[in-house]
């Protein structure tokens, strides 16, 4: 069974009462789940250099932090602990493939899948994020509390890093068991706690900023903005209160703005920032020279590289592309192609021969392969 259809979820219920609204518990959400990396895979990962990883506990009534890499000493504590790993999702393909299970929702909003293991009683604290997380239990159990709503405002105990919260008022408990998942939207707090050892997938999705959208927003406008335009004021009237900004004086100032703000300008922008990586992408000239021979070539299929954060939107006058922050222009006729791509990770048989036979499809392949998207064999 793949992973889009093993979820034993409404889709269409959860959209409307529970996505950015209110806590989900879905008990055995995937029946007979089998999870794609043990804790000793996980702990491998966390000794890596390239791997960003975290290790919490609790000691002498207070949270403490290390970061990674780490070795086999650091996993030896004699308090409880809980060890998380970032992007496991970019390093094995069965971890990757679990944010299919959500992938009624828009690509371009998932981030990654963290995956925490914890010895008995480990846990990260009372916190709250500010993006929405499908909390999937690997191994073990994990008992999770839900508390209030919080925002900026909330207290915070003291420290550099953690941001755990200084109240927490209990509101609901769930003990996890593996392959049930509970959905947490933005701003309720939450308190996992291990019941034995366990691991834990964390599906994240990313969510911009406003004041980030409106900084790369403005930043596009003043790039087409005619640098020698200045404000005007022909028929002004005679000023009576010498040093004095008047109402129109301001009236005028605002309707020159709004003009330029109204001008046109395409909407490329928002792809750019949504598709920005967290973790720059590994490039190697050699191995992109002899992608692009195997393309030329004749190779057996194209996939998805799971790092990669890939997205489109359809314009009047072709397909918008944006591949790990970056954005082109292809014709229509790659869509077809990309919609395959983004939705089965994959490209072969007669449509991979299509589209190299296309000559914008093959130069879409060839863009997706230098921003480091796809990989071929």
């Amino acid at each position: 069974m793949s992973p889009r259809s093993a979820l034993n979820l409404d889709k269409e219920s959860f959209l409307a009462r529970h996505w950015q609204r209110k806590p989900l518990f879905i008990p055995s959400a995937i029946a007979h789940f089998k999870p794609p990396v043990s804790s000793h895979q996980l702990a491998g990962l966390a000794l890596e250099e390239h791997v960003e990883s975290r290790i919490i506990e609790h000691r002498d009534g207070s949270w403490q932090l290390h970061h990674g890499p780490f070795t086999n000493a650091d996993f030896k504590r004699d308090t409880a602990w809980t060890l998380l790993v970032q992007a496991v999702d970019h390093y094995l393909p069965d971890v990757a493939a679990l944010r299919q299970l959500v992938d009624f929702l828009p690509q371009w909003r998932t981030d990654d899948v963290m995956v925490s293991y914890a010895v008995d009683g480990g846990s990260v604290g009372p916190h709250y994020d500010n993006y929405d997380v499908f909390l999937l239990q690997g191994e073990g159990e994990r008992l999770w509390k839900l508390g209030q709503f919080c925002d900026a405002s909330a207290p915070l105990l003291p420290h550099e890093e953690l941001r755990i919260l200084s109240l927490f008022e209990s509101e609901k408990e769930f003990l996890l068991r593996p392959g049930d998942m509970l959905y947490v939207p933005p701003g309720t707090a939450h308190w996992g706690v291990a019941r034995g050892e366990g691991t834990t997938f964390s599906i994240g999705f990313r969510a911009p900023r406003v004041n980030d959208m409106v900084s790369r927003w403005a930043d596009q406008l003043l790039e087409r903005l005619d640098p020698d335009l200045f404000y005007h004021d022909a028929n002004i009237e005679s000023v009576t209160r010498p040093g004095e900004i008047r109402p129109r004086d301001l009236e005028r100032a605002l309707a020159q703005v709004q003009a330029a703000l109204d001008q046109e300008m395409d909407n490329h922008w928002f792809g750019e920032l949504v598709t920005e990586p967290r973790y720059t992408p590994a490039s190697d000239e050699d191995d992109l020279a002899e992608a692009r021979a195997l393309l030329e070539e004749g190779v057996a299929y194209v996939a998805l590289s799971p790092e990669a954060k890939l997205a489109w939107q359809q314009e009047a006058g072709g397909i918008a592309v944006f591949a790990n922050g970056d954005a082109r222009q292809f014709p229509p006729e790659v869509l077809p192609f990309l919609i395959q791509l983004c939705g089965e990770w994959l490209l072969q048989g007669d449509l991979l021969a299509h589209a190299l036979d296309d000559a914008g499809a093959d130069a879409l392949l060839n863009y997706l392969l230098e921003a480091g998207c796809i990989y071929v064999e």
